[in-house]
């Protein structure tokens, strides 16, 4: 299979080495340095499964790519306004694209460019960095995807979703195949939004956070809130979704940091409106209180597009 990474940033990058290594066809679309070191020296993983190095073609021009079968959308959700325009060249009547980006609302601003068909909403789980272009860090062993179909449900869990699925699961990533990737989302977002929200307005990674008794039940409760816009919205939520929240948080470094606190901590612009923005307006529409992420949103929100 030919895969197009459009974002060849921390995750992008990963799943294109892992890809590349299991000998599937992948082309970065990307610019600027990382693109060049790429070209001269290769893509350069470090990781606790084991460093390595593996040639891939990158192109900044997506018109130069050709006979495209999944364009993998990695970037961040505020690159979006520049990104996604460039799918169209990307595009023929049998290509998919597979979200992996934060939020929920990243599949419909998808569909608007490529049609609903078109689209596979993707979960990823992993802690990726890029310290320096051309080379990419994994700071933990866990790496988990998880897809669907998200406007053709009821195709339960298509051919296609196959097919993408065994081919990440060659390449050493764990899969999960899902019949709705909607759902998948939006649970992944129920924990996501206000995990990012509490360690960005912190400044703190969720160890001390979670340890505190007061500030553990307001992340609940914000985990709460979240839950009912996605009840209002339709979306059949599992009903152990806070104990699996608990037990997931229980089970986290001390020192994890949300990827938006990162990003926050280095002056970079943050994914706000797709996270802590996302909820508030959706709760607004819904007629769902959201007191919590509404604070969240007012705190990050005037550092959406970064200091520098």
């Amino acid at each position: 299979m030919h895969f197009v990474i459009l974002g060849a940033g921390a995750v992008g990058a990963y799943y294109g080495a892992k890809l590349a290594r299991a000998k599937h066809q992948v082309t970065f679309l990307t610019r600027g340095s990382h693109l060049k070191a790429i070209r001269e020296r290769g893509l350069l993983i470090w990781s606790p499964l084991g460093d390595f190095t593996v040639p891939i073609p990158v192109e900044e021009n997506p018109e130069m790519i050709s006979n495209v079968d999944v364009v993998v959308l990695a970037v961040k959700t505020y690159d979006n306004r520049t990104a996604l325009p460039l799918l169209k060249p990307l595009m023929s009547s049998s290509t998919v694209v597979l979200t992996l980006q934060n939020g929920v609302d990243c599949v419909d601003e998808v569909a608007e460019v490529v049609g609903r068909h078109a689209v596979i909403a993707g979960s990823t789980y992993i802690a990726t960095a890029r310290l320096l272009p051309g080379l990419i860090e994994q700071t933990g062993t866990h790496q988990l995807t998880e897809l669907g179909e998200v406007f053709d449900i009821h195709l339960g869990i298509s051919d296609r979703v196959k097919i993408i699925g065994r081919a990440i699961a060659d390449s050493g990533i764990e899969v999960n195949t899902v019949p709705d990737g909607q759902l998948t989302l939006w649970e992944k977002f129920i924990y996501l939004s206000p995990f990012a929200g509490f360690t960005g307005a912190a400044r703190a990674p969720i160890g001390p956070l979670w340890s505190d008794q007061s500030t553990r039940e307001l992340f609940l409760r914000a985990t709460i809130e979240v839950e009912n816009v996605a009840r209002a919205e339709g979306i059949n939520v599992s009903p152990s979704i806070r104990e699996r929240i608990i037990q997931y948080s229980d089970a986290l470094p001390h020192s994890t940091r949300s990827s938006l606190l990162i990003d926050l901590s280095k002056g970079k612009p943050i994914e706000v409106e797709a996270l802590q923005g996302s909820v508030v307006r959706r709760g607004r529409l819904t007629g769902v209180a959201t007191p919590i992420m509404e604070t969240l949103y007012a705190i990050l929100k005037p550092h959406a597009s970064g200091t520098h």
